[in-house]
């Protein structure tokens, strides 16, 4: 049997959980609420934060309907022998003639694009209003207008505020032009990712408290820490709980 490793493994979960869930046709809100789990751990599967304990596959497969399997697959697709309509399509494209295969092959993917595109229209994409700059306040003072990007997404991830991520300094994780999405915790453990509003600017960085101030860690490596002394008032606004590049809507 193939061997796949843990990364590969929560990848192939994520990918089924977002398949089983558009065919029951329910939200992702509304299936942590059947799985009896916070909105928040449900995204950290989908975003593949982490991986589902086995109790948590056998409760996603009782709501689906499915075996455990069906979820946590591990490659198991490639070992089953393929149904009678497969085999069916095999026993005639191996009688073809090289270019008419190559004419099977490339009728076989313009259906795949289309079913593709098929199920990703199938779901209203959700909306985000996402703010270019937050200041220093508290709750609804934390925008520093009222002006907003209006964005999509095709999951509905809990968060607070949303604000853009500009550059590239914590690269490879968070890209320049994708979403931050941010929960107003305030802060809670060293090396965690959070919105830092300091000298009139928003950062998204690891934030390490030290004595006399905040330290803020890029993780592209190119750039240095920049810190952040408590007597300039740098306001931690939240942990950063997810991210994604908009989405056309």
């Amino acid at each position: 049997m193939k061997q796949v490793d843990n990364i590969e493994r929560i990848k192939i979960i994520s990918a089924n959980i977002t398949k089983f869930r558009k065919e029951l046709g329910i939200t992702q809100k509304e299936l942590a609420e059947r799985l009896d789990i916070k909105p928040s751990t449900l995204s950290d599967y989908i975003n593949l934060r982490s991986a589902p304990s086995f109790g948590v596959i056998q409760k996603l497969a009782d709501v689906f309907r499915v075996k455990k399997s069906d979820i946590d697959t591990t490659f198991k697709e490639s070992l089953q022998a393929p149904d009678d309509l497969v085999q069916a399509i095999n026993d005639k494209v191996v009688q073809l003639t090289p270019p008419r295969k190559q004419n099977v092959l490339g009728y076989a993917t313009e259906q795949l694009e289309e079913q593709k595109h098929e199920t990703t229209v199938s779901e209203p994409l959700v909306e985000y209003h996402v703010y270019e700059r937050l200041s220093a306040g508290t709750g609804e003072a934390v925008y520093e207008d009222y002006n907003y990007d209006t964005v999509y997404f095709e999951e509905e991830i809990n968060h607070d505020i949303a604000s853009w991520v500009w550059g590239d300094s914590m690269e490879p994780t968070y890209l320049n032009g994708e979403v931050a999405l941010i929960k107003e915790t305030g802060f809670d453990y060293d090396g965690a990712v959070y919105a830092v509003v300091w000298d009139g600017q928003t950062y998204i960085k690891r934030v390490y408290r030290e004595e006399d101030g905040l330290r803020l860690v890029s993780l592209n490596k190119k750039y240095g820490d920049k810190f952040a002394p408590y007597d300039e008032d740098p306001r931690i606004v939240g942990l950063v709980v997810g991210h994604f590049m908009p989405m056309e809507n």
